[in-house]
Formats: structure tokens, sequence, C-alpha cells
């Protein structure tokens, strides 16, 4: 997190968490068409690292929809019921979100309702890089 989304940020981040859970099945990187992940670095990114990028098109509301799920529950059951002083403070709440609710509680229709955790090899869900 920082306070501008930039490509070399989402880089770093993307990077750090391959490091950190080393996948053994090809990665899909579900984005919108921002800058940050359109640009010619970020995708030569994913074809090293051989992630296959999916990104919503133009008025299509449901290409990104797993993604989009996401920030969703992320705003509603946490942001926008907190205000938050410091930014390192904010960084740490997302992350005990991620890892500590959302990896574990969370069902989604996209995995059969199964919390992205509770997946196993058959997961269609990816946790999310925590």
């Amino acid at each position: 997190m920082n306070k501008r989304m930039t490509k070399k940020l989402v880089i770093e981040a993307l990077l750090k968490a391959v490091k950190r859970r080393k996948p053994s099945k090809v990665i899909i990187f579900h984005s919108d068409l921002g800058s940050q992940y359109a640009n010619h670095d970020f995708q030569n990114f994913l074809l090293i690292y051989e992630m296959k990028s999916s990104m919503s098109h133009k008025c299509n509301y449901w290409g990104n929809a797993v993604t989009e799920s996401f920030f969703s529950s992320l705003k509603t059951e946490l942001i926008y019921h907190n205000s938050y002083q410091k930014r390192y403070k904010a960084k740490q709440k997302i992350f005990e979100y991620i890892k500590d609710f959302y990896n574990k509680n969370l069902l989604h229709p996209y995995s059969n309702y199964k919390n992205p955790e509770g997946c196993g090899n058959k997961r269609k869900t990816p946790k999310l890089f925590i």
C-alpha cells in the first residue's frame, strides 16, 4: 500500500507475494484497465513469472467480478467503519482483515461457496497473497 498506485508498487507487491507463497500453479492476475497494470513493464513481469493477465474490458462490469467482490467486502466490512490516524495502522488492519478474516471466512459463489483458504487443491478462487 502506498499513497499512489504505481507500476513499481504493483510489481514489488506481486513479486513479494510470489516469493512468499511460491505458487505451484498458474496464477491469473485479475485487474482493471489501470495504467499500472496495462503498461509494458508490468505485462512483461507477468510473462516472466508465467502469470496470466485477466483485465476487464471497458464497459464489461462482470469481467473482473471476483476482484470487485473482494474490494467491496473490504470496504464495507472494514474501511467504511473505521478511521485511521496513521497509514501504518490502516495497513496493519487491512493485512489482518485479508489474512485472518477474508481468506478464512468469506464465501464466494465463484468457488462454490467455499472460503479461499478452504478450497484446497481444487481451489478456483486463489487466496490473496499475504
